[in-house]
């Protein structure tokens, strides 16, 4: 009640004179929000479920977005950001512009269970032991060896598990991901899932991003921020008439 009695005094605001949404905008939403149904009669459903009607509900978009478009007409009210803006920003949140060391890794991960013959501990152990004396030889084989031999839900993938920093794996896992060169295989290590093969597929170094590449993203969100703070203002106000 008190977000439609918002709704209300928004679209009643001088601000929202000539406000209009465009035929093509509001179809276009509608598109949008029928596409996240599997079919029509979900959509249907889905509105009887509410006590709507298709027109019904396209009133209350059009509404929602007209709502939207005058906040964004508020919105450009904002004090335009300035270049010394983004440079003063740029200079005191460094630690936003640092990019650490990453490795694009994959593994092989062969799981412990007593309870089944070919995964006890000893089982285990042997199976990752072969898989990895192979990769010595052969590391190109990884992905094919990944999908044929890891029990990882990655093994679809080739045992892939993105490019990561330091922080995200077992401890055991980092450590030796992060002493491999760029196309290196370890041994058998084992963390509290069972036994892993790594590889290392290459390396991002530590680097920092340079003013001019981190400039259009910071314009962005410093002007989101200083728009934020004019639509807040403004709705305080019409919150207080």
């Amino acid at each position: 009640q008190k977000q439609f009695q918002l709704e209300a005094r928004i679209l009643a605001a001088p601000e929202a004179r000539h406000a209009m949404v465009p035929p093509a905008t509001l179809q276009a939403a509608l598109q949008e929000i029928r596409g996240r149904y599997e079919n029509e009669d979900d959509f249907a459903d889905d509105l009887a479920n509410n006590g709507l009607s298709e027109a019904e509900f396209a009133d209350a978009l059009e509404r929602e977005l007209k709502v939207e478009a005058i906040l964004e007409k508020v919105g450009t009210q904002a004090e335009q950001v300035t270049d010394t803006d983004v440079e003063l920003y740029y200079q005191y949140h460094p630690d936003q512009f640092r990019r650490q060391e990453t490795r694009l890794a994959r593994h092989i991960l062969v799981t412990i269970n007593e309870a089944i013959p070919e995964n006890t501990r000893e089982a285990a152990f042997k199976r990752i032991s072969e898989i990895a004396k192979r990769l010595q030889r052969e590391p190109g084989r990884f992905e094919e060896q990944a999908l044929k031999h890891s029990e990882c839900p990655t093994a679809l993938e080739g045992g892939k598990l993105g490019d990561l920093p330091r922080g995200k794996l077992f401890p055991e896992l980092e450590q030796a991901l992060f002493a491999l060169n760029a196309g290196e295989v370890s041994g058998v290590i084992e963390s509290e899932l069972g036994f892993h093969v790594l590889r290392c597929d290459t390396i991002t170094a530590a680097s920092v991003l340079g003013y001019a590449q981190a400039k259009p993203s910071i314009r962005k969100v410093l002007e989101q921020k200083r728009k934020r703070t004019v639509q807040q203002a403004w709705l305080r106000q019409l919150r207080e008439k």
